[in-house]
């Protein structure tokens, strides 16, 4: 019994305890990181970026992660410090001074938060202006349908050998008239569209598939038939919803070919976790290609975009996520 009555022999055991514990975890550390691929590790669990817009994404995730880590390392240092220095048995003080009314620390931990938000949104809101402007004219415009439980793709192109209007399109006409007014002239498009559930990795069924041609902006115009989904490209390193009679955008441009994994990330019913795509990021030239094999299947014209809009909301709708 020490002399200020605490039991000192009680805690002998723990600090005995302490090194194995530390090498345990040292060692249970080593031995899950073996196949750890530490190319990885900078991207703090983001996968590769495959478009030109997604290392901005990164980057603020990156610079989000290092703030987050600095305030953490402030916080757990000043309690470690305060935890060991001003232990009971080290000072011989059974209760240290209360402090209370300390206007600066009061003023210090109030104002020092808002600066952490106010940096964090600066950069957020930069970013995401960024992301979301729209040009003039993109090279491609894709309308992306989702539908409880798979996704529709309208490639709003001129295909040689397809006859049709996008802007007097009654299966487009939903769509906000700042959308329409940018079609290509003439063009009768063609479409690619998958059936809810006829996704099965098991039987080699991919789902429907969104082919991109590498090196050309593409736009896609997000639209619903009945409830909220959520558009989400895992390498683009961003997701937008899809709202019904509310339409958004966003435009990519794709640098590297191959497949990727695509899905609905907004909770949408029963089939929500079978409703996948996948994305095929081609050359221009295969794009193309592709366009006319869908127009050959007799895939042409448009499927219908989505839930009917009142003239005021479609005209005046901003792009927003």
């Amino acid at each position: 019994m020490s002399p200020n009555g605490s039991d000192r022999s009680s805690r002998r055991p723990m600090r005995r305890k302490l090194p194995q514990v530390l090498t345990a975890g040292l060692i249970l550390a080593t031995a899950t990181g073996c196949s750890y691929n530490w190319e990885d590790f900078p991207r703090l669990g983001m996968p590769t970026p495959v478009t030109e817009e997604a290392p901005r994404i990164l980057s603020l995730w990156q610079g989000s992660w290092a703030a987050a880590l600095l305030t953490g390392i402030l916080v757990w240092g000043l309690i470690l410090w305060a935890t060991i220095f001003h232990r009971r048995s080290r000072t011989k003080v059974e209760v240290p001074p209360q402090t209370r009314y300390n206007m600066p620390i009061e003023a210090l931990y109030t104002v020092t938060p808002l600066i952490i938000v106010s940096v964090l949104f600066y950069f957020t809101a930069r970013d995401e202006s960024k992301l979301l402007a729209l040009s003039d004219k993109p090279a491609h415009t894709i309308n992306v349908v989702g539908y409880q439980w798979s996704w529709g793709f309208n490639y709003i192109e001129d295909v040689p050998g397809v006859e049709g209007d996008a802007k007097k399109d009654e299966n487009l006409a939903s769509l906000p008239d700042k959308f329409i007014e940018q079609f290509p002239e003439n063009a009768g498009g063609v479409y690619d569209a998958g059936i809810p559930g006829d996704r099965n990795p098991q039987t080699g069924n991919p789902g429907p598939t969104l082919w991109l041609p590498k090196g050309e902006k593409v736009r896609f115009v997000l639209s619903s038939r009945d409830v909220i989904h959520s558009f989400w490209v895992v390498p683009f390193l961003m997701k937008q919803d899809v709202i019904p009679g509310h339409t958004n955008a966003f435009e990519v441009t794709a640098t590297q070919e191959g497949t990727f994994l695509g899905k609905c990330a907004e909770l949408c019913g029963v089939d929500h976790s079978r409703m996948l795509f996948n994305v095929k990021v081609v050359s221009p030239e295969r794009y193309q290609a592709h366009l006319k094999e869908l127009a050959e299947k007799g895939q042409t014209g448009y499927i219908p975009s989505g839930i009917e809009q009142t003239d005021p909301a479609r005209n005046a709708e901003k792009n927003q996520l």
